[in-house]
């Protein structure tokens, strides 16, 4: 079997991204990989500068050392309709109830329904072999809905549960929960080094442990560079103003008494210090925070040109050098 790599984060952590670059990281030295969308957005063709994706597979990068990234958006009402081709041989039958807005209906009514056909459609991935029975992928990376809904996402057997105790949906559940469940499964979760997404990460942890789901990695996005250091800050606060002035015309910046440019620049210095020291004090808890979660925790840098194709490669990279594989 495939190992399966679901990310999730609360909204605006850059889970895409997350996702987009573990894809290309784990396809590396010619490994083939499967990202996967379940929400809709188009957010993996938008960070691959590539058209919008079709209820298909396509192949949208390759990555160092000749892997391939493949991507794959899911129409949860295409999804039904292959399902009851599959369970219940409808055909053109199926056709008609698309056309009838039954499918929609039954997609929007039993939102049980919809997450067994999105999470069932990737653990099809994850288990399907090709003709020489190698698996297809040797990794399925999933862009999976955020933090909070996650653990109830993924928990199908629950949700199905009101909808059918016995035959091919209950059957269908139990499959994907043994994919879920299973050692090649992991959940990682992405967050930012602020006080709402971290703890709704240690949340999330809490939950999918306490749904015996496979929790993997956290990693913390769009991490700013270290400026100053703790000592360097103490230094920053303790220093006097007129030997801060001294120091700032020695290097050029103008005159240190009183009126000239080098005393004028350090009050503002001084304001631009308190709060990178708020800022950094704040960081530093939140790590702490993410340390007591006991997960693997990596970090990613905020890439100040932005986010683009080659921001991805260099992300990805950078989980490489990480230990990511």
């Amino acid at each position: 079997m495939s190992r399966l790599q679901v990310v999730s984060g609360k909204g605006g952590t850059g889970k895409t991204t997350v996702a987009a670059s573990l894809a290309l990281a784990l396809a590396t030295e010619g490994k083939r990989t499967l990202l996967v969308e379940v929400e809709g957005r188009q957010g993996i063709a938008q960070l691959f500068e590539t058209q919008a994706l079709p209820y298909e597979e396509r192949k949208i990068a390759v990555a160092p050392g000749g892997g391939e990234v493949y991507a794959l958006a899911i129409d949860p009402e295409l999804a039904l309709l292959d399902y009851l081709q599959l369970f219940y041989k409808l055909g053109s039958a199926g056709r008609a109830l698309k056309k009838l807005g039954a499918i929609d209906f039954a997609t929007t009514v039993a939102p049980g329904l919809r997450d067994v056909l999105l999470t069932g459609k990737a653990c099809e991935a994850v288990r399907r072999k090709d003709k020489s029975g190698r698996f297809a992928y040797d990794y399925v990376v999933m862009d999976a809905p955020p933090t909070g809904r996650i653990t109830r996402f993924l928990n199908v057997n629950d949700e199905v549960a009101g909808l059918a105790k016995i035959g091919p949906i209950h059957n269908q559940a139990q499959a994907v929960m043994r994919v879920l469940k299973s050692p090649e499964t992991a959940v990682h979760l992405v967050t930012l080094l602020e006080e709402m997404p971290v703890q709704e990460t240690a949340d999330g942890i809490a939950e999918l442990r306490a749904a015996k789901l496979p929790v993997g990695r956290i990693v913390v996005n769009m991490v700013r560079p270290a400026v100053l250091d703790q000592a360097a800050l103490e230094l920053a606060h303790t220093t006097p103003r007129t030997a801060i002035a001294k120091s700032l015309s020695a290097a050029g910046l103008g005159g240190a008494r009183r009126g000239g440019l080098a005393e004028r620049l350090v009050d503002p210095l001084l304001r631009q210090a308190e709060e990178y020291a708020e800022r950094f004090a704040l960081e530093r808890e939140q790590r702490a925070v993410l340390t007591e979660q006991q997960l693997p925790l990596h970090e990613l840098p905020l890439l100040a040109e932005g986010m683009d194709l080659a921001g991805l490669y260099e992300l990805a990279k950078e989980l490489r050098t990480q230990g990511i594989s």
